[in-house]
């Protein structure tokens, strides 16, 4: 059992060390050895977790994708209306986005630049994981009458796309802009958003 705790506390480290050095590097210049001198491990050992730097970089972003739709999870299985958590969730996946990356000197695509191909099709699956869940509440919305009738998943997947051009992934820090402006907008871009699936 200790070992368990010590190879996911290790494992946990190198994710961490990993949004240090991007924040700092960027992908191309990161390297295995940086990252076993920010954990304090040997470089064999970040291989006993991960096997290439790519899995690292791909690990770190599916672990905040994870974190960020376990809080999905809670909000979802609230017990406020159905319109108030959906408007809670899509601000949620703009906002905790930006926070995550906020640190980062450069925008996530041009950190990410030699990744594409796996990074956009990770997006996808965790995009799609998002619908699933604003779907649920999309189909209690329905059963109470308070949302109009339609497909939940297909609405769940066009909240999706239209919350999509607040996410932070091709501005830096600084292109970003303050997260009180950016949590103003999505306020406003969820409101008219739930404002739409209303009978």
């Amino acid at each position: 059992m200790k070992n368990a705790t010590q190879s996911k506390s290790t494992r946990d480290a190198i994710l961490d060390a990993t949004d240090i050095l991007l924040a700092k590097f960027g992908y191309k210049k990161m390297s295995i050895q940086d990252l076993a001198d920010e954990v304090g491990i040997g470089k064999g050992s970040i291989y006993l977790h991960f096997s290439s730097k790519e899995e690292i970089a791909l690990s770190q972003i599916d672990r905040m994708i994870g974190r960020l739709k376990d809080e999905l999870e809670v909000i979802a299985a609230g017990k406020s209306l159905p319109g108030d958590r959906l408007a809670k969730m899509l601000r949620l996946r703009v906002i905790y986005r930006c926070e995550s990356v906020h640190h980062y000197s450069q925008g996530i695509n041009d950190l990410l630049a030699q990744l594409r191909p796996k990074l956009l099709e990770r997006r996808k699956k965790h995009f799609n994981e998002e619908a699933v869940l604003l779907s649920r509440v999309i189909t209690e919305g329905q059963s109470a009458g308070e949302f109009a009738a339609g497909d939940p998943l297909v609405l769940a997947r066009t909240l999706v796309t239209a919350t999509n051009s607040l996410l932070p992934y091709s501005l830096s820090a600084y292109e970003l802009g303050d997260l009180k402006t950016i949590e103003s907008e999505i306020k406003t871009v969820a409101k008219l958003l739930i404002r739409g699936l209303r009978k």
